[in-house]
């Protein structure tokens, strides 16, 4: 399908259970093929990203094999290939594969290439590379410097002390994390310059914790691992995603008798499940469980918000902005300008198309909603999250056509069957 026209919607309400979190997936998946025993993954999200995570440890050689509704996978007990093979595996657009894989493969043996979609060749890489290599790595670039394609030539990681760029991207720091429990020796990675998006650190820390790893950090500053590896935990549960979770809310802030999401809750590991905070700021009712959120419609008016702590819920608050009261002002998300297209600049062009007057800086965006949305067709740039959080609009009175909604399959395969069903009346 080229393009879909949802709309004018007048307001949507129900219960959505969610898919598993990609995030908490695959990092799932690339410990339970690093640790001793195997591991049952229940909940594991099934779209593009994970299955191009399943793929590269299938061709690695690791057994991964569906059992009723969950994953088992048979850890190798320490490095992913431990043979001298040559192995060429294509990520596609998954940074939460491509930044791991690229850390894990140093350890072991063996020869790699790590390469990607087109717009994979633009998302920069160096900082975990230039990481890699004062912990030992053997890594080059094989077309541009900083950019992926890599080669690895693996020989393991000796350990020792790293430093590593926070600003761009916390997959970098992530990616040795999850890599640094088979090193040869402890590792310890200081972070220069602000850490973006913690939450997904604090994530990758409770996963590695699930598989028996030790690590210890002062105000993620500083992290700490002991070189002990990993240990199956039997069976890994996956939380439903926080951030597919924020379409769903959102559209329970804006019109309907309320929306709640099953799967994610007030117990959540996520970042993103702090998105009903900032609904709460619009002025929406919240309501939260350990294990579901629920938002009923209020008067929403605009906020000033540093949301560098959740980039991908705050594309949800800039289509969001669209029905409140004054303007909204996000700030702090120059990490958007390096995702699956540059965001700021696509979330702008595409709000103004809505009839939005929005100023686009270098970190932050403001959008002052009309007095009337417009029909528009949104350009999706191939961005997942573009197309969930522009269906949004319909809500508006307005159709809005989705040009490629098929993009939301890299995450969200059925999002648009989930949302429609939710359509009052």
């Amino acid at each position: 399908m080229n393009a879909l026209t949802l709309g004018p919607i007048k307001s949507l309400s129900g219960e959505v259970r969610l898919p598993g979190s990609k995030s908490i997936s695959n990092r799932a998946l690339l410990l339970a093929a690093l640790a001793k025993g195997r591991t049952r993954i229940v909940n594991l999200l099934d779209s593009e990203d994970t299955e191009l995570m399943r793929r590269a440890l299938s061709e690695l050689g690791i057994a991964v094999t569906q059992d009723g509704d969950a994953w088992v996978v048979e850890g190798r007990e320490g490095p992913l290939v431990t043979d001298a093979r040559r192995a060429e595996l294509n990520l596609g657009l998954a940074g939460t594969a491509m930044r791991p894989l690229v850390a894990a493969l140093t350890l072991g043996k063996g020869e790699f290439i790590l390469d990607g979609a087109p717009r994979m060749r633009e998302r920069p890489i160096g900082h975990l590379v230039d990481a890699l290599r004062c912990l030992g790595a053997d890594i080059d670039y094989t077309v541009m410097n900083d950019y992926p394609p890599v080669r690895i030539r693996a020989g393991g990681l000796a350990g020792g002390e790293a430093e590593i760029d926070g600003s761009v991207s916390s997959q970098f720091l992530t990616a040795v994390l999850l890599a640094a429990p088979l090193a040869q020796h402890p590792v310890a990675v200081r972070v220069r310059g602000e850490l973006v998006s913690k939450p997904y650190i604090d994530i990758t820390l409770d996963l590695m914790s699930r598989f028996g790893a030790q690590v210890r950090h002062g105000s993620h500053r500083r992290f700490e691992v002991a070189n002990n590896g990993y240990r199956s935990p039997g069976e890994c549960l996956v939380e439903g995603d926080a951030s597919a979770a924020t379409y769903f809310l959102a559209a329970g802030a804006i019109a309907g008798r309320g929306i709640r999401v099953q799967g994610v809750g007030a117990a959540s590991i996520q970042g993103d499940a702090a998105f009903v905070d900032v609904l709460e700021a619009l002025g929406a009712s919240v309501q939260r469980s350990g294990s579901s959120l629920a938002v009923k419609p209020g008067p929403l008016s605009g906020i000033d918000a540093d949301l560098n702590h959740i980039p991908d819920a705050a594309m949800t608050v800039a289509v969001l902005a669209l029905f409140a009261k004054g303007a909204t002002r996000i700030d702090n998300i120059a990490n958007w300008r390096v995702k699956e297209t540059d965001r700021l600049a696509a979330m702008a062009r595409e709000l103004r198309k809505l009839g939005a007057s929005v100023q686009e800086g270098p970190d932050h965006l403001v959008v002052d909603p009309p007095a009337a949305l417009q029909p528009a067709t949104i350009e999706t740039y191939g961005d997942h999250r573009m197309a969930m959080c522009f269906s949004l609009a319909a809500l508006g009175g307005v159709p809005v056509t989705i040009k490629n909604p098929g993009c939301v399959a890299k995450t969200f395969p059925d999002y648009f069957e989930k949302f429609t069903a939710l359509i009052d009346g």
